[in-house]
């Protein structure tokens, strides 16, 4: 038996705190997910242009597993020094990888960007880019309470033809396994059928919470309907996030759990990990919850995750608000 979590969110799993921060006038954003130190975490990326920092060192085969946050970040390439910046605040307060006594700290912050820069905001910064200063806001915004929609690393970004944003959903098990996930949706494909403004996702929709439209009965002909405009094949487009659960999970079994989260994208994007997304999940586990895991225990986990990303993604897109003549869904189909 599953149930949503409290908030629907994903701060329902103990451990997990979340912070946003926006630059309207850039049109941009940056999230940062926090657990509790000891945190282990993995990685998968499906797309074909990936932006990406320390994801590598988060296979299983390599020397640490453990993480201090996790950014989302808008701004291409420019959107990586968000991580730096909170690598610095977060290492301030003495969290990170310490090889001995004798040595510093250093904190683990792999990251993920999205391309918003062609979305009309003011990108003219020459040398002083805004994400050093989203990201040290975003980490001191910590909370379990979260904003969705036009927040964070979604505030600039687009979904195909629709305005994108930030989502997040929650799953309990009746034996206290807790699932949760959080999107920056910022896809080359459509999220719904661009004709009847119905989601993709809805076979996962848990009482109405992207709008209760039903599950769509047929696909549009053409097969790229609704998806983002000819100019976003110079890859403009990625939809990155985060799965993070309270069980106990060894990196093996979180690397899996983050190949098996990628269906949720499937679910909720047509097309999908196209050459021009980036699509990264990461799988984040708190370990709180004393229980022994099984075979069985993995594969709930992993298509409770895969269920949080396709829930997370319709809401990012439900949620958003229209901004600089990129429609939102609500302006075209509520």
């Amino acid at each position: 038996m599953i149930n949503l979590g409290k908030k629907n969110l994903i701060t329902d799993v103990d451990g997990i705190l979340v912070g946003n921060a926006q630059n309207k006038e850039v049109a941009t954003g940056c999230t940062v997910i926090t657990p509790i130190e000891g945190s282990l975490a993995s990685a998968d990326v499906r797309g074909g242009a990936p932006g990406t920092r320390e994801v590598g060192a988060l296979n299983p085969y390599n020397l640490v597993d453990s993480v201090d946050s996790i950014v989302l970040s808008g701004g291409s390439t420019w959107g990586l020094e968000a991580a730096s910046s909170v690598a610095n605040y977060i290492g301030a307060e003495g969290r990170g990888y310490r090889p001995s006594s004798k040595f510093k700290n250093v904190p683990m912050i792999p990251s993920a960007i999205l391309y918003d820069l062609a979305n009309g905001g003011d990108k003219n910064w020459a040398e002083k880019p805004p994400y050093s200063s989203l990201g040290i806001e975003a980490a001191s915004n910590l909370s379990d309470k979260i904003e969705l929609g036009n927040f964070g690393a979604g505030y600039g970004s687009q979904a195909g033809s629709l305005k994108g944003g930030l989502g997040s959903a929650s799953f309990v098990t009746n034996d206290g396994i807790q699932v949760g996930g959080i999107f920056a949706v910022n896809s080359y494909g459509s999220t719904v059928n661009n004709e009847t403004g119905q989601f993709w996702a809805a076979t996962d929709e848990n009482e109405n919470e992207f709008g209760g439209k039903g599950v769509p009965t047929f696909a549009p002909n053409d097969a790229l309907s609704g998806t983002a405009t000819r100019e976003a094949l110079s890859g403009q487009n990625t939809t990155i996030g985060v799965i993070a659960t309270n069980a106990k999970l060894d990196s093996k079994a979180a690397k899996r759990i983050a190949i098996m989260s990628h269906s949720g994208m499937s679910r909720a994007i047509r097309p999908i990990h196209s050459p021009v997304d980036g699509d990264v999940i990461f799988v984040l586990s708190t370990g709180t919850l004393n229980k022994e895991l099984n075979l069985n225990d993995v594969n709930t986990i992993g298509e409770l995750g895969a269920r949080v990303c396709s829930r997370s993604i319709a809401r990012g897109v439900y949620e958003a608000e229209s901004i600089l003549g990129i429609k939102s869904w609500k302006e075209l189909y509520e």
